[in-house]
């Protein structure tokens, strides 16, 4: 007597293993972009400067004083502002600006930008930067903050979580540092621990705009030229660029 063979179970549809997202479908549409090439701005160039070029001369620190003394004054004496005005001016920045573009600086100087509705959270950036990390840096906690003068945005802050990006004043675009607990992970030579699709996505920075010569007969322009063009010639009113004194520290790129 034969018995009959089991036939073999069929193949459920149902799987107890979640599914994977996809990283780009979490991360939606952004740019990436290069470190800039030009080693002026870079942490290393800075370091090799002398102590004394960071030293402001007594005409810088007398212009210093005085913007400082009307900013004091202009605060001081502006009207107090009621919870429906504050409303009414946050309002505003949504119907103007109903988005916000976030560029988020590593490091290394590379730049991770995204497009927000301005009525999110800091929260939503945070979520952004972090599925954009390898699996080894997601569980590592990092800070963005802006810079100068240095102010944190932290999702445990109260007075930040609950305001969207247009009340923490970043819209209509705004750059955020990042900087990982993780001390390890701050190389300003090093790639950030992004995703390798992240990273192919990097692209240089569009150039600068460049002034054109004038064309006008004149002497020569007094101040530092850009990209060709004279910015000495340039006028601000009936006064020339060229006869303004600039601090050392804004002819850092001419260095």
């Amino acid at each position: 007597m034969t018995t009959p063979q089991e036939s073999p179970p069929e193949p459920t549809t149902g799987s107890s293993a979640p599914a994977i997202a996809d990283p780009q479908s979490l991360l939606g549409e952004y740019q990436v972009w290069n470190p800039p090439r030009s080693a002026a701005a870079t942490p290393a160039s800075l370091a090799s400067l002398p102590d004394e070029y960071f030293e402001p001369t007594p005409d810088e620190l007398k212009a210093a004083w005085a913007s400082q003394s009307r900013l004091v004054d202009r605060l001081n004496n502006a009207p107090l502002k009621t919870q429906a005005t504050r409303d009414q001016e946050t309002n505003q920045k949504l119907s103007r600006w109903p988005e916000t573009r976030i560029r988020i600086k590593f490091p290394n100087q590379l730049l991770l930008e995204k497009k927000f509705p301005s009525t999110d959270k800091i929260k939503s950036v945070y979520t952004f930067v972090r599925n954009a990390l390898t699996d080894e840096a997601k569980p590592i906690k990092f800070i963005l903050y802006e810079a100068p003068p240095r102010r944190e945005l932290k999702v445990s802050d109260p007075e930040v979580k609950t305001k969207s990006l247009a009340r923490l004043g970043l819209a209509p675009s705004s750059v955020l540092h990042l900087s990982f607990v993780d001390d390890a992970l701050n190389s300003t030579r090093n790639p950030p621990p992004l995703l390798p699709e992240v990273l192919r996505k990097a692209v240089d920075l569009p150039p600068p705009p460049t002034f054109a010569e004038p064309s006008s007969s004149g002497g020569k322009g007094k101040g530092r030229s850009t990209g060709g063009g004279g910015l000495g010639d340039m006028k601000i009113g009936d006064m020339k660029l060229g006869d303004i004194k600039l601090p050392k520290w804004l002819n850092l790129g001419n260095k």
